[in-house]
């Protein structure tokens, strides 16, 4: 059974989905979820980030996708295909659940579905590409080749108003003959906020992952192809990709210069800088506008973690863990998105008002 209280962060009132493994219980646990929205509005009063006028809304699904909006614009895509075995290229195209991002306007998608460079890469994706469970199988849900994939499941809750959005769904992981060996939650929760004058998507990103059959797994794999991680649209390794810098907290890199933790020499030099970030920021070119994304990881999630970074705007990080019975694994990380540039200064201001949660 998945946790009986969301993973995420907001605070209001919901309409729960019914029934099934993973329904909900509303009682405590939302008492206790109110309790800190009430602690976090105190705290937002003393930092330079705000929240923004409006109304968002989830839109009625749409096949394969249900759309949060802000004022009639799109905001986030949770797309939730079902696994299509008919060709190889639609299985490509439907072996895991994602999210898309837009831009702060609403008029850009920022995000890669499938195909392109790389197509495996998705939107906002979380996955491990050395998995070991059971009694020694092992499987990819990053490539996820073979049988294994990641389903959709089920949308548990889904909730919006003037404040800010969330939504919960239940995702099961597939191993190396199609057989479900994890259950995970997720959840999203969105804010329309400003920071420093300039408006942005503030994204809450969460995950419960526990054993299906009581059996241990191990999680594992490099920074190039495990952990949560961002991915751009395929528009930036197509025609931007030069342009493309990063933010990092020793100062801001220059195009073309994108570093990774090297997985083949532990203690190579350089290691160290690319390990524990608690933030990292991506800036890059879309139609013509540049937009930044501040990729913000909490101290409670598994350490060491480990960062990649590429100039066709992938970037992220991983980390090894251990799931068991008694021992499933939570995490939660944030992203910011918002046009034009942002400073060490600023990045740093984020990450100190996600981690003072």
């Amino acid at each position: 059974m998945l946790p009986a209280t969301p993973v995420g962060y907001h605070g209001r009132q919901v309409a729960t989905a019914a029934g099934g493994v993973y329904g909900l219980n509303r009682g405590a646990g939302f008492m206790r979820l109110r309790v800190a929205g009430v602690w976090l509005f105190l705290l937002a009063l003393s930092v330079a980030t705000n929240a923004v006028a409006g109304e968002f809304k989830w839109q009625a699904p749409d096949g394969d996708h249900v759309v949060l909006d802000f004022d009639g614009k799109p905001v986030l895509s949770y797309m939730m295909p079902k696994l299509d075995e008919s060709s190889e290229e639609k299985r490509n195209d439907t072996f895991k659940p994602y999210h898309h991002v837009f831009s702060p306007g609403g008029e850009t998608l920022l995000t890669k579905g499938p195909g392109g460079l790389f197509p495996h890469h998705r939107g906002l994706f979380f996955g491990f590409n050395k998995i070991t469970y059971g009694d020694g199988k092992k499987c990819d849900t990053w490539h996820c080749t073979g049988k294994t994939f990641q389903s959709h499941e089920e949308v548990i809750e889904q909730e919006a108003d003037e404040d800010g959005a969330s939504q919960i769904v239940a995702i099961d992981w597939h191993g190396q003959d199609g057989e479900v060996f994890a259950h995970e939650k997720r959840e999203v929760d969105v804010q329309r906020a400003e920071h420093d004058g300039v408006a942005g998507w503030q994204i809450d990103f969460s995950s419960h992952l526990e054993t299906a059959d009581g059996q241990p797994i191990h999680l594992d794999g490099d920074p190039q192809h495990a952990g949560f991680q961002f991915r751009a649209t395929q528009q930036v390794p197509d025609k931007t990709a030069a342009e493309t810098y990063y933010v990092r907290t020793d100062g801001k890199g220059k195009p073309g210069d994108y570093r990774n933790w090297n997985h083949d020499d532990p203690t190579a030099e350089g290691n160290a800088e690319n390990e524990n970030r608690p933030w990292n920021a991506l800036s890059f070119v879309v139609d013509g506008q540049r937009y930044t994304v501040v990729y913000l990881d909490h101290p409670s999630n598994p350490k060491p973690s480990r960062y990649s970074e590429r100039d066709y705007g992938r970037f992220g990080s991983y980390f090894v863990a251990d799931v068991t019975k008694d021992q499933p694994l939570d995490v939660k990380y944030r992203i910011w998105v918002q046009p034009g540039e942002m400073t060490v200064e600023e990045c740093a201001a984020l990450s100190q008002q996600f981690i003072s949660k």
